[in-house]
């Protein structure tokens, strides 16, 4: 499996503060240390064009130029640098190129990754909750306008967001536009307090642990599937966030390792079942210990890229 990272632009943050950014850089070094199965490659950026396929010329334009007041940047959670304009380009750089990957013939495509990514709260015109531009949704659009260039035909894409934060942002962007279908199983109480409504939105009572969350994911699914059903996607995007992790800061959820283990398998084979070309995404995750978070990242890769060997070997496409 092609995982994309870009963890070099690293974007400094005050002491204290809640943002993980050093499991990026530990993360790609555990990847790099397995013997087989991932292989890493360097994302470049997102244009400014791309960007524009979800976002506002404006915000783009202020995130680029250093521009963004105050509140803006109290929203998003960082200061803005140039360092943190350039690493929200590389993200969503790295999206792109998985995605591509993914949609691509050969032993490569069925499912790709980005060691980050999954950023869900950035909106239209507005960043929030560590989210500078929406990876998801620049690259979603980009797929299906290069499908409709390449091949005349149109891309129906699966979001299907399992952090432990709903998908605010992509939901808001997505909201009148029925080639993107967005489910996002999340943790009812915690961030955003506001949601914005997605297409199927399933709420969870803090301290939700493996059985009822597990029992919780599988008619979910089932729902997407029966919806999608009359225009079956040819793209997913998994956001597969670290966050309900028992050992999560802000998670307020109680899964366990192997909880979450489940969770992955049953996710990525749904999607290797109806050969759905897959995105993989790291999204959240706040351990109160950084290892904990990259173990359980570190966990969803290995699994996606079983699920992908075994698509390749399939010959799927």
């Amino acid at each position: 499996m092609i995982a994309f990272h870009f963890d070099h632009h690293i974007l400094p943050l005050p002491p204290g503060h809640r943002f993980p950014m050093s499991k990026y850089g530990l993360l790609r070094q555990r990847v790099a240390a397995e013997p087989r199965g991932i292989e890493l490659r360097l994302s470049g950026p997102a244009s400014d064009g791309e960007l524009a396929l979800a976002h506002e010329p404006g915000y783009i334009a202020d995130v680029l130029d250093g521009t963004l007041s105050m509140a803006r940047q109290r929203e998003i959670g960082f200061e803005w640098t140039p360092q943190m304009a350039l690493r929200a380009t590389h993200s969503v750089g790295a999206t792109i190129a998985a995605a591509r990957v993914a949609l691509s013939d050969g032993a490569e495509g069925g499912i790709a990754a980005s060691l980050g990514g999954g950023t869900h709260h950035a909106s239209a015109a507005q960043g929030s909750g560590y989210c500078v531009f929406n990876d998801v949704a620049v690259a979603a659009r980009l797929m299906q306008a290069e499908r409709h260039r390449t091949h005349r035909e149109s891309l129906q894409v699966v979001v299907v967001d399992l952090d432990v934060h709903q998908g605010n942002g992509t939901a808001a962007i997505f909201a009148q536009d029925e080639s993107v279908f967005t489910f996002s199983m999340h943790g009812e109480r915690n961030f955003p307090f506001r949601k914005s409504p997605g297409d199927l939105d399933v709420g969870l009572a803090d301290g939700c642990a493996d059985a009822d969350y597990l029992a919780a994911l599988e008619p979910a699914l089932d729902e997407v599937w029966r919806r999608l059903a009359p225009r079956p996607p040819g793209l997913a995007f998994y956001v597969a966030g670290a966050d309900p992790h028992e050992g999560d800061r802000l998670g307020r959820l109680k899964l366990s390792s192997q909880g979450l283990a489940r969770r992955d398998e049953i996710v990525l084979g749904a999607l290797r079942q109806r050969a759905i070309p897959a995105v993989v995404l790291m999204a959240g995750g706040y351990g109160r210990v950084v290892d904990t978070t990259v173990d359980m990242h570190l966990q969803t890769l290995r699994i996606a890229a079983r699920w992908q060997s075994s698509w390749a070997r399939a010959g799927v496409r």
